[in-house]
Formats: structure tokens, sequence, C-alpha cells
């Protein structure tokens, strides 16, 4: 019952990802771009074979395997997360979610879709954006939580 809530919130974030993903895919060609705000913010299509904000293009088996490793520590993880630590298991569920929107890309066609294009930053999608909130809010929590670095640092083993 512990693990029903990141991994509920986890499917919200993947299903919207996968959702705006098939969206994009039936409806645009590769680099067709549709100015929302023109010069500001575009919806392009990208098939992105490297990273977030497609870096390290063309290794991806190498982010198979770090997809698959975080998912499993988050799984792993998530059994020591006590249910009243709200914001963590949230953070994990926008990881979860995130990680598993881009493998199922990359297992599905060899690079992942993205869409949002805001013309000063790289084309990135739902899945880039839970990971990156996600990742901002746990940098957050083990800076100023104290709480958290006690539970979860050296201390707390």
């Amino acid at each position: 019952m512990r693990i029903l809530d990141v991994i509920f919130y986890g499917l919200l974030v993947l299903a919207a990802d996968q959702l705006s993903k098939y969206i994009i895919r039936a409806n645009m060609e590769p680099h067709e771009s549709l100015p929302i705000i023109k010069g500001i913010f575009h919806i392009t299509y990208v098939q992105n074979t490297g990273a977030a904000f497609s870096i390290l293009q063309g290794k991806t088996y190498f982010f198979t395997i770090v997809s698959l490793a975080i998912i499993l520590a988050i799984i792993f993880f998530l059994r020591k997360v006590p249910p009243e630590k709200r914001l963590l298991r949230f953070v994990m569920a926008l990881v979860l979610g995130g990680a598993a929107g881009n493998l199922i890309d990359r297992f599905r066609f060899g690079y992942v879709v993205d869409f949002f294009d805001f013309r000063i930053w790289p084309v990135f999608n739902i899945a880039d954006s839970a990971i990156v909130v996600g990742v901002i809010i746990l940098a957050y929590l083990i800076a100023f939580d104290p709480g958290f670095s006690g539970q979860y640092g050296k201390s707390g083993r």
C-alpha cells in the first residue's frame, strides 16, 4: 500500500507524456514547427537520440541502461520512505514517470520525442520537465530540509 501513491502519480506523468508524444507524432513531421507565440514558443517535433537538452546524441543504449537503473533505484528506495514524507514521494513519482516515459520512447523508436521549443532553450517534453522539476525539488530537500539529511544522510543509516 505504501508505494501506490508514487505509482499512481508516476503513471499520471507517464500518461500525460505518452499522450502528448502520440499527438505530436500523429500530427507532425520531424522538424516541423508550429509557432504558438512567434519567435518565443513553438511546438517543434524533434527526434532526440541523446539525453535531456539533446546532449550526448546517439547514446541511446547508454541512456536506456541509465533510465532502467534510475527506475530500479527509485523502486528500491521508495520502500524506505515513510508515507508522511509526501513531498519526497511526489519527487520520486515525477522522476519515475519521466524516466519511464523517455524509456518507453527509446525502446519503441530508438529516440525520444521532444516538442516544447522556447527557441532559447533546447527542445524538451513532459517527461524531461517532470525529471527536472523532481531533481530541483530533491536538491532543495537535500540542501534545506534538516529532516531529510538526518534521515537519509550518514547519520540516518
